[in-house]
């Protein structure tokens, strides 16, 4: 079975939740469109969020566990978004206009002794990611199958908050991009680097808990603690669900 695009996942505010996409428009050096889009600054955070920081300046689920049980819903239209979560009410506001609700939707999920949010800042030149060049995730559902044989039960997808996940390759495969340019349906993507993870992936998302120690099953079952890569965007195009995905020469 050829390699093709299985899931595509986009992160409107940062660390709070994601929505599962059809297909996706990518652009040339960006960041998947609204992906990242927002993030909320705690409030150790010492910067006004006007150019891209490092994430830990935000609020993520590596130090709330709770936020990785928000799903999202952006109406690209309206700019809207509805934030749902197993122990809130949903959520629907304007990032950009009526961000004071969201804080104290948020701050709710937030144990006590951890930094607070206190502001939802626009990410103007590109989207927040963790790396500092505009980077996609690509993922590999073989190697999550790996993980959760491993663990002796699935595993979410949903744990590493990727954008792209692929279907149809060996475990562990995507290791072996690196620095090397793909064909993903109409766009051409160039891989950097690994993703190295944090405690966020040891949250079940559907319920926002701590559940596994998935850098310890990472680190004994594979002297690592990376998942995933991160690409770039040479060449933009539509990816859709289905779409083929080749390794060029």
């Amino acid at each position: 079975m050829s390699a093709r695009v299985a899931h595509i996942w986009r992160h409107p505010i940062k660390a709070h939740g994601r929505e599962e996409l059809k297909e996706i428009g990518l652009l040339e050096n960006q960041t998947m469109p609204w992906d990242r889009a927002w993030a909320v600054l705690h409030e150790r955070a010492h910067t006004d969020g006007s150019h891209w920081i490092s994430c830990g300046n935000f609020t993520r689920a590596a130090k709330a566990p709770s936020l990785q049980g928000i799903e999202a819903a952006f109406d690209t239209t309206t700019r809207e978004i509805t934030l749902t979560h197993p122990d809130q009410p949903p959520i629907t506001f304007h990032p950009d206009d009526s961000p004071a609700q969201f804080i104290q939707w948020a701050n709710r999920l937030i144990p006590p002794g951890r930094a607070r949010a206190t502001r939802l800042v626009r990410a103007h030149e590109r989207g927040m990611t963790d790396t500092p060049f505009p980077s996609i995730s690509l993922l590999n559902l073989a190697s999550n199958r790996a993980v959760g044989q491993r663990l002796g039960r699935p595993i979410s997808l949903k744990r590493w908050r990727g954008n792209l996940f692929f279907e149809g390759l060996a475990p562990w495969e995507e290791f072996e991009w690196i620095g090397k340019r793909l064909r993903i349906g109409e766009a051409i993507l160039k891989v950097q680097e690994r993703i190295g993870r944090c405690q966020a992936t040891s949250v079940d998302p559907a319920t926002g808990q701590r559940d596994t120690d998935m850098l310890r099953i990472l680190k004994d079952g594979w002297g690592h603690t990376q998942f995933g890569v991160y690409a770039t965007v040479e060449k933009g195009g539509r990816v859709a669900l289905d779409d083929g995905m080749e390794v060029l020469p």
